[in-house]
């Protein structure tokens, strides 16, 4: 099988196509023709050996996957060959065929395709966890989300909408803010590209504030860090509660006494480490996705595909911040 190998640590232009041996099932493993597998900014940072979790060498990056079952290993009931299925794996799946624990696998829905499945658990999983678990978001309730136009930004969009929060998104130009109001954001702010210094910092703060309304945001959503978390949290009303999603924009120092002032949270959200500490909540996040999915009130938008050889053009464009949407690597229709 054809596979995308990180063999030594770097940027996506260290990884190369390579030839493996097909992949078997183990006990409780089913293998997976892969059709479709997703890049997430974690792929851009595993390949660099700076994600929380370093594979041993040489590996496929890319996380979350959509395919058919092509072997049933030892032990695992309740799927067949030819089962079309969803799996997050963590990384393997640039890869034409991928074993996966069949703990791991959820049922793509019929019409779906191999794209949108591999598109749809890692965004949406995190963010369900992160605005009901970590920041108790309600009907009513004003939702900011920063870098409103990638993955999570939409998806967080999307799921604030069908929680019946006002949704307010923040992107860095006017396509990015269209992707946005097309996914329901109620207001959008175009914020202009970080580094910032002091004034240009208060100056997004005031436009921040002006959004949040005289009692500003119940709950601010960040998958971007850098300098624009702290003009954000500065618009944060009493009591709210700030996401701490991930860091493209660089690791931000928050001034606590922020925080003190808004008696506010600032809560970490470790979708990876939720889903294996309670399968079971978690489970049932997945559950009301797919819920959601059938209804129609989300739904993965997948802007750009790319064939295997090209995957670390996909990984790039993720680390630039170009994506709108979801970015796919297809090896099937």
């Amino acid at each position: 099988m054809r596979t995308l190998l990180s063999r030594v640590p770097g940027g996506p232009e260290t990884l190369e196509v390579a030839e493996l041996p097909d992949p078997a099932a183990g006990a409780g493993q089913v293998v997976v023709a892969v059709g479709a597998c997703a890049i997430n900014y974690p792929d851009v940072l595993v390949i660099e050996d700076k994600y929380q979790f370093k594979p041993a060498r040489p590996f496929a990056p890319g996380g979350e996957i959509a395919g058919v079952i092509e072997d049933v290993g030892e032990g695992v009931t309740g799927w067949q060959a030819g089962d079309r299925v969803i799996a997050v794996i963590g990384q393997g799946g640039l890869a034409e065929k991928v074993a996966v624990p069949a703990a791991a696998l959820h049922r793509l829905p019929e019409g779906r395709s191999f794209a949108e499945g591999a598109a749809l658990i890692l965004t949406y999983g995190t963010t369900i966890h992160a605005l009901l678990d970590r920041g108790r978001l309600k009907a009513g309730h004003r939702l900011l989300v920063l870098g409103a136009a990638g993955g999570v930004g939409l998806a967080a969009i999307e799921l604030g909408k069908a929680f019946g929060a006002e949704v307010v998104a923040a992107v860095s130009s006017e396509e990015k803010a269209q992707a946005a109001r097309d996914a329901g954001a109620d207001e959008t702010i175009v914020y202009p590209r970080a580094p910032f210094d002091r004034d240009q910092s208060k100056a997004l703060a005031e436009r921040f504030k002006a959004a949040g309304g005289r009692d500003g945001f119940d709950v601010i959503y960040d998958p971007v860090g850098g300098d624009y978390a702290e003009p954000a949290l500065r618009a944060i009303g009493w009591e709210g509660r700030y996401l701490v999603v991930g860091f493209p924009a660089g690791i931000p120092r928050l001034p606590l006494n922020l925080t003190l002032l808004k008696s506010c949270d600032v809560c970490g959200v470790f979708w990876g480490a939720f889903a294996a500490r309670d399968p079971a909540a978690n489970a049932a996040h997945v559950d009301r996705l797919f819920a959601l999915w059938a209804e129609g009130r989300i739904g993965p938008r997948v802007t750009r595909t790319f064939p295997l050889e090209r995957g670390g053009e996909a990984i790039a464009a993720m680390a630039a911040r170009q994506a709108i949407g979801k970015l796919v690597v297809e090896m099937m229709g």
